[in-house]
């Protein structure tokens, strides 16, 4: 199953590096994650030089994995020359033209 999240809630921090991004680096999740969706502060775990950015980069790298950070909130935080290399920016419409391209059977909010 093919899988994409919309992170969103305060919580996700805590979700994406103590269960998720281990379960994906060990190859044991159970579902293919083709793609994540940062919203709000969350948009801050895309950051070059921090823990959960560099583990998601080198997803990005093993996977093709999308990550997409919120546009608007992306540029109220002033944090849009900052975000790992495989972090792109855009909003609703890329998103659902990026995740149609790769057939994602469901989309979980975080």
């Amino acid at each position: 199953m093919k899988v994409a999240y919309v992170i969103s809630s305060h919580y996700a921090r805590t979700i994406l590096r103590d269960m998720i991004i281990p379960q994906l680096e060990e190859e044991r999740h159970g579902a293919e994650v083709v793609g994540m969706f940062f919203v709000f502060d969350n948009t801050f775990l895309l950051l070059k030089n921090t823990d959960i950015g560099e583990r998601l980069q080198k997803l990005h790298e093993k996977t093709g994995m999308i990550l997409l950070a919120c546009d608007q909130c992306t540029y109220e935080r002033q944090i849009e020359n900052n975000l790992i290399t495989g972090a792109s920016i855009g909003c609703f419409p890329v998103l659902y033209a990026s995740l149609g391209s790769v057939g994602v059977d469901q989309v979980i909010t975080l």
